[in-house]
Formats: C-alpha cells, sequence, structure tokens
C-alpha cells in the first residue's frame, strides 16, 4: 500500500492530522488516482445488468391518514417508537458551500428555527407524545462537524444526540496528479452520503445505538423539513418484511434522481446518470426522495459500493472528485419502496436545495409542520 509520504509529499503535519482525524485512507484515494491516469473510468458510471420496473410487491402507497390501513401501520410505528427501536439519523455533511457559504443546517429557515432546530423539534414532539427515548444521529462533514456540534442544545435523556463525521478526501486534476490551490495548499472535500454506513461504524454511532436498543433509523437529509418521524412510516417498514424501506415520490417536471428499479432481478435505487441513454426515464413516474428506513444491523457490515467520478469547477479549475451514494446500499440489501405524497399536510418531500426555495415552499412546508404538531 502507498505511504503517506510518496502520496503527499510535504505536507505539513497540521494537514496529516487534519486528514488522519476525518478518515482519509490514501490507499482507496491511489487505486481511484490510478483509474483517473489510466483511463479506466470511461465506462465506470453506467449501471450494468438487465433493467425493469421493480414488481408491485416492493412498491406500494403510503395510506391515506384517515384510512384503517394506515391506523394499523401508525400502530405498528407507535409500538416500536415506545419500545425504543426508533432513531433520527439527519445528513448534514457536505462542502457548506450551496446555502449562502454558511453550514445550511443552522441557517435560519422558518419561524425564527434552523433547519437543525425544525428536525430537532419534530424528534422531540414525537418523544414527548409517546413517551419514548429518540436517539437522533447527525453525520456531518469536515466542513460542517464543528459548526453543529457547538450548536447542539443540552442532553436530555429522551432526545441523545451524537454528531459523527463523514470521509475526507482529496480534488485530483483531470490526469491524477493531486489538484493544488494558488497558494499550493491540497483541495479536500467530503465523499458524499455514501459514506454513511461506513461513518456509522468507523465512529461507534451504529454499535452504540444498536447497544441501546436501537434496531430501526429513519434517514433523511436536513433539508427536507417534512421527513418528519411518522409512525406510520415505521409501521410501514415493519410491514414491508425488509431491510430497508426507501421512500420514493411522484416526479415533477425536471426533477432529475434515483429511480427504483429491478437489476438483474434486484430491486434498488439507481441514479439517472447511471442509466444507459436508450432507457426511457419517463416510464418510471416516481423518484427517490432520499429518506430511508434503515435496518441497524442489517447496515453493520462493510458494503462494495463504487466511487463514481465527479467531474467540478473549483476557482475556474477543472478537477475530479470520487465520490459514493447511500442509495446504493440498496443494492445490496432486500429493499421495499413507499410512495409519498409531495403535496399537502401529509407531504413528506420538500427539499431546500437553495435560499429561493425558502420563499417558494413556505406554505407547503408550514402547512405540513403545523399539521403533524395539532396546530
Amino acid at each position: 500500500m502507498i505511504g503517506w509520504n510518496e502520496l503527499l509529499g510535504e505536507t505539513d503535519g497540521e494537514t496529516r492530522e487534519f486528514l488522519q482525524r476525518y478518515g482519509f485512507d490514501a490507499g482507496v484515494f491511489e487505486a481511484l488516482r490510478e483509474r483517473v491516469r489510466t483511463g479506466s473510468d470511461s465506462q465506470g458510471n453506467h449501471v450494468a445488468g438487465a433493467l425493469m420496473p421493480v414488481a408491485s410487491e416492493e412498491l406500494a402507497a403510503l395510506p391515506d391518514p384517515d384510512s384503517a390501513e394506515y391506523e394499523a401501520l401508525r400502530r405498528e410505528g407507535v409500538a416500536a417508537i415506545r419500545a425504543g427501536r426508533v432513531g433520527v439519523l439527519m445528513l448534514a455533511g457536505g462542502m457548506a458551500t450551496r446555502f449562502g457559504a454558511v453550514v445550511k443546517a443552522l441557517a435560519p429557515a422558518y419561524e425564527g428555527r434552523s433547519f437543525l432546530e425544525i428536525k430537532l423539534d419534530d424528534a422531540r414532539r414525537v418523544a414527548t407524545a409517546l413517551e419514548a427515548r429518540v436517539p437522533v444521529l447527525i453525520m456531518s462533514s469536515f466542513a460542517t462537524h464543528e459548526a453543529l456540534l457547538d450548536a447542539l442544545p443540552d442532553a436530555h435523556p429522551s432526545l441523545p444526540i451524537e454528531v459523527f463525521p463523514q470521509e475526507v478526501s482529496l480534488r485530483v486534476t483531470p490526469d491524477g496528479t493531486l489538484h493544488r490551490d494558488a497558494d499550493g495548499a491540497l483541495s479536500p472535500y467530503a465523499t458524499g452520503h455514501g459514506d454513511l454506513t461506513f461513518a456509522l461504524r468507523r465512529s461507534g454511532a451504529l454499535p452504540r445505538f444498536v447497544a441501546g436498543g436501537g434496531e430501526l433509523l429513519l434517514m433523511s437529509n436536513v433539508d427536507n423539513l417534512v421527513a418528519s418521524l411518522d409512525p406510520a412510516v415505521i409501521g410501514a417498514h415493519l410491514r414491508g418484511g425488509r431491510a430497508l424501506t426507501v421512500e420514493v415520490t411522484p416526479k415533477h417536471p425536471g426533477d432529475q434522481g434515483g429511480i427504483p428499479l429491478a437489476v438483474d432481478g434486484r430491486a434498488q435505487v439507481v441514479e439517472a446518470f447511471r442509466l444507459p441513454p436508450e432507457f426511457d426515464q419517463s416510464s418510471v413516474p416516481v423518484f427517490n426522495t432520499n429518506t430511508m428506513v434503515l435496518d441497524a444491523r442489517a447496515i453493520d457490515r462493510d458494503f462494495d459500493l463504487d466511487w463514481f467520478v465527479v467531474q467540478k469547477k473549483v476557482d475556474g479549475a477543472a478537477v475530479i472528485q470520487f465520490e459514493r451514494l447511500v442509495g446504493q446500499v440498496t443494492a445490496h440489501l432486500p429493499t421495499h419502496f413507499v410512495v409519498v405524497p409531495r403535496e399537502g399536510a401529509g407531504c413528506r418531500f420538500a427539499p431546500i436545495k437553495t435560499p429561493e426555495d425558502l420563499a417558494l415552499q413556505q406554505e407547503l412546508i408550514l402547512t405540513a409542520l403545523r399539521a403533524r404538531a395539532g396546530h
């Protein structure tokens, strides 16, 4: 395996300590860089296998909240939450560059609360109503970790919170050499939410959750404020009987993202950029919301996830990043899909990607949040 000295040359001790603290793997990095140097990645992002619609038993709609079926699922979920089996998992990593160069989780969202505060208030609401303990795990990055730690509320027995960082890697140039800025500094980046299962295990957060009686984690992006801890979603996961449950939602014009497909007979999320050009994406009317229920024991293992080549511009320079995607875990574990609404009080998908989205989505999001709070 390549050594740090050979890879990083005369890098200062502070940079080395930073890379080690955030899980930089020099051996994996060098193998990925070699793929760029040799041009062996030209077809690396395309999915391999026969693509078919998922079977009907693997794709079900979340029942109407007024229905007896919904109430039955809700009761199952309530029992699991009250038993301390369920936790909340937020994705709050990344590079803190898309939302006015601030950590999005801490930016003001609605009614004087930040994204993080709204998500924590939702978990607290459920914990209080059900007299339950609901652990909260938050995946950060080197760009968000310290700020998130500083912003956490005082600890409470019913809402224990743990923040754990995802991995860091280094950008390279199109010919595979290390990218450096005008001052000669290396260019680190967070490696994508596909680092989730690895970071959960590396940090010890997952073993601690399981040791405390945790079995299921509801994962969502911190900017999807309406992906609340709904007991009926937990019940749907339990009823589905799979290791993973992925929330999908009807597409709107222009929507891009992963879609549920059977690849060589196995139901999974396939990202749009991995589909062959001849595939008709309009044939699949729903797409991935990146909200999932995860079986904690099932994800406590090493997954052979692909590293995807991502081309970017940094300060005008062309660079390459290698990233993993959490949706690819569905290629390795039995997966069930639940179609959730993105309209009305029951909306579960209304992501805020830019500051402008706050105003555009305000009525929808506040209607959903107030309905859940009983207002």
